[in-house]
């Protein structure tokens, strides 16, 4: 199944098989029906629907310091400065919903800094996003050591509230509270957009907070699968001793 995007290429085939067949229509009668093949009223309404899909894939211009994870396809998606919102970036699902995403429907905008300067201290992640028609939204913050590992880490993925945006909401204030230990060596922090829709996020803050303010990390659940038995453990039920 051809893109809307080629309705000229399939009216000028059109045109040309038609001509072999002795049949003469003009190039504009071939793209009115091409726009009824494709279930529009007339060429115009087909034309104004290429234009805004051609806009959406033009690329945004990305702000300083960010940039997009090697995971993000920009053929999906498109991500950077929103120019009619300032102060706000956007990642942007261009792909049609018809679309399976597959393993290509994560996209992410992000920073990387040392973590020199922050060691031995809680790090507060704080920011505001807002969705449109949007699977899932969420910020994110990554503590790596020196072989880049993770030490801490958090999505906001498994909180049962004020966790991760879906559908359509306004601007909503998320925060990533996390230690940062002494064998740290990198932050990582960012934005990203699961699936179809469109994902705003704006004022972000990263600040030094007290011992008092929980951390909101879901390393615990990792390190639950690193400390393993080494060996199997009542394999035949036998009751508990006491």
């Amino acid at each position: 199944m051809k893109s809307f995007l080629e309705s000229k290429a399939m009216a000028r085939v059109l045109r040309q098989s038609l001509a072999a067949r002795n049949i003469d229509i003009s190039h504009s009668e071939c793209l009115e029906l091409v726009a009824r093949q494709f279930g529009l009223t007339d060429w115009n309404v087909l034309s104004a629907r290429i234009e805004t899909a051609r806009a959406k894939m033009e690329p945004l211009p990305m702000p300083s310091g960010w940039f997009a994870t090697s995971f993000t396809n920009p053929q999906r998606f498109r991500f950077g400065l929103d120019q009619s919102s300032p102060g706000s970036a956007l990642i942007e699902c261009i792909a049609e919903r018809s679309l399976d995403l597959g393993n290509e429907r994560f996209a992410c905008m992000m920073q990387s800094i040392d973590a020199d300067l922050y060691r031995g201290s809680r790090l507060c992640l704080t920011a505001q996003i807002r969705c449109e028609e949007a699977e899932l939204g969420t910020i994110w913050m990554r503590i790596d050591g020196a072989e880049r590992q993770p030490l801490r880490f958090d999505n906001m993925l498994t909180r049962p509230e004020g966790g991760p945006v879906s559908g359509t909401v306004g601007w909503t204030a998320r925060s990533v509270v996390l230690d940062i230990p002494k064998e740290a060596a990198s932050i990582h922090y960012g934005f990203l957009l699961r699936g179809h829709g469109r994902l705003w996020a704006r004022g972000f803050r990263l600040e030094r907070v007290a011992d008092t303010v929980a951390t909101t990390e879901i390393a615990a659940e990792m390190q639950d699968r690193r400390n393993l038995p080494q060996q199997p453990i009542n394999l035949d039920f036998r009751p508990v001793v006491r």
